[in-house]
């Protein structure tokens, strides 16, 4: 299955390093969002980033970014990889014009984090050609792809999408088709349960995420990470686990969803648990 060209819709944070990532990988990238200025302001981060990069070694950014097109729409191509807000919706929508637009024998894949494949590949005529693949922020530097098989996904599919992921230079890992996966099922109820320890006054979120860190020997605590996040995907997320599985435990801290509805969502907002400059 030949996968060269790949049509990247979302030019988020989450979209502009998958995009950077296939592209450094020598594929051929169009990049599309619907939200103007948002595709070129991208492109600046893909340059940052692979500046970084190049310091220690990486691609030549300019060789990186030749391989990247801005698109007005959504565009014929080998894949597809949806990299929109976390919203069921949304998501459907850009799978139902991607399967119009698209080749037949395209696959059409999704960054989601937690809504579960089987319900996107509803919204398309190829069910057997629709598969989760979902990347870690920041794409450029993390290496795990958590590769998601919905109910009527093909081998063939999968075995492509998982060869796709070690030639981005990633570690592909293989869950089946339930709320939140493996990754989110497991990290946001440990999100949830620090906020929930900051709200009851056990500690100041400075201390829990150094606990966290220093004790459990994370890279990040587990407040930060939640800014790194950003708190409203967070409760997003939440939600289609709490939906999805019907287990009380999932449902969002009260505190949580106070930030977001101030606006202190994390890091691209300046504020959430901790203040971004």
């Amino acid at each position: 299955m030949s996968l060269e060209h790949v049509l990247v819709v979302g030019a988020g944070q989450m979209g502009s390093g998958i995009a950077q990532v296939v592209a450094a990988a020598g594929r051929r990238v169009s990049l599309h969002d619907a939200l103007p200025g948002a595709s070129p302001r991208a492109l600046d981060r893909m340059r940052k980033s692979l500046e970084r990069l190049a310091e220690k070694g990486g691609a030549d950014p300019d060789e990186v970014l030749a391989r990247i097109e801005l698109a007005d729409d959504v565009v014929p191509a080998d894949l597809m990889i949806e990299a929109v807000s976390e919203d069921a919706a949304v998501k459907k929508d850009v799978f139902r014009r991607a399967d119009e637009r698209l080749p037949a024998e395209a696959v059409l894949a999704s960054n989601t984090s937690s809504i579960p494949i089987s319900t996107l590949a509803e919204a398309t005529g190829r069910p057997d050609r629709v598969i989760g693949m979902h990347f870690f922020n920041p794409v450029p530097v993390l290496q795990l792809v958590e590769i998601v098989r919905g109910r009527e996904t093909s081998d063939e599919t999968a075995d492509a999408i998982t060869e796709l992921a070690r030639d981005l230079g990633k570690t592909p890992a293989v869950a089946n088709d339930f709320p939140g996966f493996v990754s989110n099922r497991i990290l946001m109820p440990f999100i949830n349960e620090a906020v929930w320890a900051l709200r009851e006054g056990v500690a100041e979120a400075d201390a829990i995420d150094t606990i966290a860190k220093l004790g459990f020997a994370h890279p990040m605590g587990p407040l930060a990470l939640a800014d790194l996040i950003g708190l409203d995907t967070c409760v997003a997320i939440m939600e289609v686990l709490h939906a999805g599985l019907g287990d009380d435990k999932y449902e969002p801290c009260p505190l949580l969803r106070d930030h977001v509805a101030a606006g202190r969502i994390g890091r691209k907002s300046g504020q959430g648990f901790f203040s971004y400059g």
